[in-house]
């Protein structure tokens, strides 16, 4: 029986085609096409651990989606994200971070610190105002055109931007593969290069096997119910915090009306004692009274 393609946005089948050394041609490709860096950089590609090392026991856990390292010690990190996250940015520098620190030990001196790179893949918009479906940042002046350091960059990558129309990059061709769950048009980019072949035939391969397809269809599940379950609190907190605005208000409402009726009451010489026992204030409070 065929089954229906599996999505390579989903992080655990991304991680299958580009996070495997067996697919090291695939991974090389990919890079090329977004960092656009000489073809002999990628000659050897090492996957690493995608667990950011700890400083102390009590630092945040990193797990990264695909992370490696090229000939010349450069660290490359792939990250796929298919919901918004508040705190994107914070989670990048994080990363980047931690992946810095982690290459300096103890007496090192920081030349021994390598490049770090971060590329986003975002299956939505996160940059409302520009059309650009491919960002690239660094250390940079921008005022007087200066970089201060290559260190750091960041590739920013919007699918739900890239043009339907080829615009004869390698990158667009990535990005449809990514993008892309029509089996046609995944055989006809299959047709541009050797690399996005076995890409195509690697994806086809797994959507067929029942066990990726289970695994990949309980993580889905796991996400969806960690969304529905954030959610829920969510909502949950803005009725009990909408309930609890609703009975103060009512509280406040009721307190401020037999203020007013004990004024009334007073203004008219009523004594201390009616005023308490009709309205439910006490002696303070109605001595309170501007009458």
């Amino acid at each position: 029986m065929k089954h229906r393609l599996l999505s390579a946005t989903m992080d655990y089948i991304f991680k299958l085609i580009f996070g495997d050394e067996k697919h090291a041609d695939v991974l090389a490709a990919f890079l090329m096409a977004v960092l656009g860096l000489p073809t002999e950089e990628f000659d050897s590609l090492q996957i690493l651990n995608p667990f950011l090392e700890r400083e102390a026991e009590d630092d945040k856990l990193g797990i990264l989606d695909v992370k490696l390292k090229l000939r010349n010690g450069k660290v490359i990190d792939i990250e796929i994200q298919v919901k918004p996250l508040p705190s994107l940015e914070g989670r990048v520098v994080f990363y980047i971070g931690r992946m810095v620190t982690e290459q300096i030990a103890s007496g090192d001196g920081y030349e021994v610190i390598k490049p770090v790179v971060t590329i986003l893949i975002a299956d939505f918009i996160h940059y409302q105002d520009d059309a650009a479906y491919h960002h690239k940042f660094e250390l940079y002046d921008c005022g007087n055109d200066v970089l201060f350091s290559d260190l750091i960059g960041v590739h920013v990558l919007e699918l739900p931007k890239l043009p339907d129309a080829d615009d004869d990059t390698d990158l667009w061709e990535w990005l449809r593969f990514l993008k892309s769950d029509d089996e046609e048009e995944l055989h006809m980019l299959a047709q541009r290069n050797p690399a996005l072949e076995r890409a195509v035939g690697i994806r086809l391969e797994l959507s067929q096997d029942e066990k990726v397809r289970m695994i990949a269809e309980a993580r889905e599940k796991a996400r969806r119910d960690e969304a529905d379950r954030i959610a829920g609190a969510r909502n949950e907190g803005i009725r009990l915090g909408r309930d609890e605005g609703i009975r103060l208000g009512r509280d406040e409402g009721s307190l401020a009306g037999r203020l007013e009726i004990a004024r009334r009451m007073a203004s008219r010489g009523r004594p201390l004692a009616e005023i308490m026992e009709d309205t439910g204030l006490t002696a303070e409070e109605v001595s309170g009274l501007e009458v």
